[in-house]
């Protein structure tokens, strides 16, 4: 028995062909076009890559600093010392500590921020709030940028829309491109570096086809298929 669609399911894909892989400029167009929800959505890039994430050599991780920002105000913690606590602070960091910091967020269960950046003289002691931190995605790496002596370059990047992508044990990337408020522009330049990004991470061990499809999609929107 088919499934009856919704009214609004059909008024999505009116125009959109399902299937068909759209070049990223009209992608975007097509995702314009599609009814928005009562919400500023999430634009976002899906990618099903082609590597055995059982093999740590195919693992694919890395940071882009989209070049219009993400449309999301990110609050940031800092741990740090000495001189970088000013620094951090003048920086626009949210919360700035040390060991007074990280006690807060083991004892108390203090969270309210939505990214770390930690000095590496502060690891040996962050490293304990692994359990609390590593499930959320805010325990910070040297990989992801976000433990470095430079906690000013960091914390501003951070601000101005760095975003960490990894794959899942699906072999898939997900990632936020920015907002349905964006300009078609706007999306189209992140979702471009996003793109190139992620094929210029191809591990060298893999073989055959590495990004196996992309799709674009808001929040509640459709997904449209994007040739590269």
């Amino acid at each position: 028995m088919a499934t009856k669609l919704s009214k609004r399911v059909k008024e999505v894909y009116k125009n959109i062909e399902v299937g068909k892989a759209y070049p990223l400029k009209d992608a975007v167009l097509a995702l314009s076009q599609t009814p928005k929800a009562k919400f500023n959505e999430t634009v976002e890039l899906h990618f099903d890559l082609g590597i055995d994430t059982k093999d740590s050599d195919q693992n694919v991780r890395g940071t882009i600093v989209l070049p219009h920002g993400t449309g999301k105000s990110v609050r940031v913690a800092v741990i740090c010392q000495g001189d970088n606590v000013a620094k951090a602070k003048n920086a626009g960091a949210d919360h700035v500590g040390g060991m007074d910091l990280i006690e807060k967020i083991d004892k108390e269960g203090f969270l309210d921020f939505d990214c770390i950046v930690a000095t590496p003289d502060m690891m040996k002691d962050l490293s304990k709030l692994g359990k609390v931190l590593g499930p959320r995605g805010l325990m910070p790496s040297p990989k992801a940028g976000t433990v470095t002596p430079d906690v000013e370059r960091a914390l501003r990047e951070v601000k101005a829309g760095r975003v960490e992508f990894k794959n899942d044990k699906q072999g898939g990337v997900h990632l936020g491109v920015g907002k349905r408020s964006f300009t078609p522009e706007q999306i189209v330049a992140n979702a471009q570096l996003v793109i190139d990004t992620i094929i210029h991470a191809k591990p060298s061990s893999v073989k055959g086809i590495f990004v196996k499809s992309v799709y674009l999609s808001s929040t509640m929107g459709a997904g449209v298929k994007v040739a590269i």
